[in-house]
């Protein structure tokens, strides 16, 4: 991306009649256009940046005679979603992380050159001097989009997280019989009475997705801005400990805080275990089992993840006023 050059100064002298000697009157050049990178609450995606690569902020205006300054340039305004962070494309330095709503200038546009008037001293009364405007800042730029949301459903792929958020939402989620059903994260927002809560379906989880095995870290960097974590486990699948630490694991080799952020445990498919299985099913209390095919537990589960997610949110406030 590339920012606005400065105007030049102008190098002008007053010439009127009966203005005897009228003196410089050049004006200044406008200052360059910036690049400012601004959240739009009304996107979801940054699919606008794929193909335009190259976004250039207007030029100022040169300084004119009469003392005229020039206008500055025009910004270019880059509006993406809330939960995106620009990167440096050479360094990797993080320049700004817009994890609420607000804007960044990430290139200045250049200072407007001055014109001969601004040069006027009283031992140089006819200046013939003026300077150019500066040219704006040049950078390469990566934009990657980190999903901002209450709870992150967490599981192994196939193990029923669209079905879920289909059931607690409104959200239309593709929802098929094979692995990786979901290839980007789907958002639902949950109702219940006068509150609500942001879910996220993310990708399913492998082992190795740290790595950047299975969809690695397009699943992983969305985890990072959830408050809480739900992890779904499959009923009919290898044992229930075994899937809940591979997740855990994962997602400590990925990031150490991200397990051990706040946390519900639901076991999904109950509906498919037979009853002389079920009996045996041996859960913890704090484990949910829920069928997200026949609704069964569902009430139970949003008791308790709209509970989690109004401790967090206290918890913060709580902080907040602290720090203050």
């Amino acid at each position: 991306m590339v920012a606005g050059d400065g105007g030049d100064g102008c190098i002008s002298f007053r010439r009127e009649r009966f203005v005897p000697k009228g003196g410089p009157d050049g004006g200044d050049g406008g200052r360059g256009g910036h690049v400012i990178v601004r959240t739009d609450p009304h996107l979801s995606t940054l699919i606008d940046y794929k193909y335009r690569r190259i976004i250039r902020a207007k030029r100022g205006q040169h300084g004119r005679g009469k003392q005229q300054h020039g206008k500055d340039g025009k910004d270019a305004i880059i509006r993406v979603p809330v939960g995106t962070v620009v990167k440096d494309a050479t360094t990797g330095e993080v320049i700004c992380d817009l994890s609420n709503e607000g804007e960044k200038i990430i290139a200045k546009g250049g200072r407007g050159g001055r014109g001969n008037a601004s040069f006027a001293t009283p031992t140089d009364q006819a200046p013939r001097r003026r300077e150019k405007g500066q040219p704006g800042e040049r950078r390469r730029i990566v934009l990657e989009l980190k999903l901002i949301a209450d709870v992150g459903i967490v599981g192994q792929p196939n193990v029923g997280k669209s079905t879920l958020l289909s059931r607690l939402t409104r959200a239309h989620p593709k929802i098929a019989a094979y692995p990786f059903t979901t290839l980007t994260p789907n958002l639902g927002v949950l109702t219940y009475g006068d509150k609500s809560i942001v879910l996220a379906d993310i990708p399913g989880l492998i082992e190795g997705a740290h790595d950047g095995k299975g969809l690695g870290y397009d699943f992983l960097r969305h985890i990072e801005r959830t408050k809480a974590l739900l992890f779904l486990l499959d009923a009919v699948a290898r044992d229930l400990d075994e899937q809940l630490d591979a997740l855990r694991n994962e997602l400590r080799l990925y990031y150490e805080n991200l397990a051990t952020k706040p946390s519900l445990i639901a076991v999904n498919k109950i509906d498919l275990l037979p009853q002389s299985e079920l009996d045996k099913l041996d859960l913890n209390p704090d484990i949910i089992p829920i069928s997200a095919l026949t609704g069964y537990g569902i009430p139970e589960l949003i008791k308790k993840l709209l509970a989690l997610t109004e401790t967090i949110s206290k918890g913060e406030e709580d902080g907040g006023k602290e720090k203050s």
